[in-house]
């Protein structure tokens, strides 16, 4: 039977649409990643790209994502998240005082050990003790992880412990507030991506942060010097979420196949990433002319373990009044961590 152009033309329309059918509803769930930290930092290089790779695996691609910047500032995230202007994000504990308590357990000065360990420690304390506190109430945990080792990043060189008293510090908040308090220096908050300007400015003298932050914050520029405590003057405590209706609305088959990546997997994912960007910043460190690496020396590392033990005591009072054992939860994180891969 001869086709005439006009039935032709119908049928090829017919299947344009059909393919258009078909693809939107083959079309991924993209869930929007709001992330505060600049473009080229390590979290937005490496880790959401593994967790989108980690979601479009275990849903076998029904489920993606896609980073925006800039949606809020670092400490409306949870909020954020919570009324669903975005769908995922990263949070820090210590840029909201008072709101979460139970998390400054993993930021006490004292543990050994990567972030990984401490992240995967830090899951399943979360899991076994701290959950119960319920203060991410109205958002879906989807890890909790934290960052290296906190250290001293200063415009003038620190050789001693003795050096910090009186000096103008960024301090992120939780515990490197106490820390900072107690080391008798004077605390100046503003989120990480303000601290390039408030060094420069002349505005602080240093500020303590993980060894990431002299490449993902370009500190090799305005805080040349870094003092090292072995094992860090305290760890940062760091949440993803997840927008609870946004996980709800999602099919059974995907939000089961989600669950077995949330939790300690992503943890585990999101510390390791931590440790790399570290290393990253070491080596800037160390490959930047007039940057300089000072370890404390062991009469420092005494003398500061000192200075730590009100700190934990008071942060171990602050989380038993929530209900919760916080002994045994920083011995239980203690255990994990130094077991950790053996």
């Amino acid at each position: 039977m001869k086709m005439t152009r006009r039935v032709a033309t119908l049928m090829a329309a017919s299947a344009l649409a059909a393919s258009f059918t078909f693809g939107a509803a083959q079309a991924a769930e993209k869930l929007i990643i709001s992330s505060w930290a600049p473009p080229t930092h390590g979290i937005n290089a490496k880790l959401w790209p593994r967790f989108i790779e980690m979601v479009e695996k275990a849903t076998d691609g029904r489920v993606t994502g896609e980073i925006k910047y800039k949606l809020a500032s670092p400490p409306a995230q949870f909020d954020l998240i919570q009324d669903g202007a975005a769908d995922v994000s990263w949070i820090f504990h210590g840029y909201s005082p008072g709101r979460f308590v139970a998390t400054k357990l993993i930021e006490l000065p004292g543990y050994e050990g990567s972030a990984e360990a401490a992240s995967v420690a830090y899951w399943r304390a979360y899991d076994k003790f701290l959950k119960g506190a319920n203060e991410h109430k109205g958002v879906k945990v989807v890890a909790m992880h934290t960052h290296g080792p906190g250290q001293l990043h200063s415009a003038k060189k620190v050789t001693a412990l003795g050096d910090i008293k009186g000096m103008k510090l960024r301090l992120g908040g939780g515990v490197s507030g106490d820390v900072g308090t107690a080391l008798g220096a004077t605390g100046i908050r503003v989120p990480a991506p303000k601290v390039y300007e408030t060094l420069a400015s002349k505005a602080a003298d240093g500020v303590m942060m993980p060894m990431e932050g002299k490449k993902g914050f370009k500190l090799t520029e305005v805080a040349p010097h870094t003092y090292q405590m072995p094992g860090g003057f305290y760890r940062g405590s760091f949440a993803l979420i997840m927008n609870q209706e946004k996980f709800d609305k999602l099919s059974d088959k995907d939000k089961a196949a989600l669950e077995k990546v949330f939790g300690e997997a992503m943890s585990k994912m999101s510390g390791g990433v931590w440790d790399e960007i570290d290393d990253i910043g070491t080596e800037a460190t160390k490959s930047t002319d007039g940057n300089t690496l000072t370890m404390a020396s062991d009469g420092d590392k005494a003398a500061y373990a000192e200075i730590a033990k009100p700190i934990r005591e008071k942060v171990l009072g602050e989380v038993s009044a929530k209900g919760i054992d916080a002994k045994a939860a920083v011995d239980f994180i203690a255990k994990e961590m130094s077991s950790y891969g053996k």
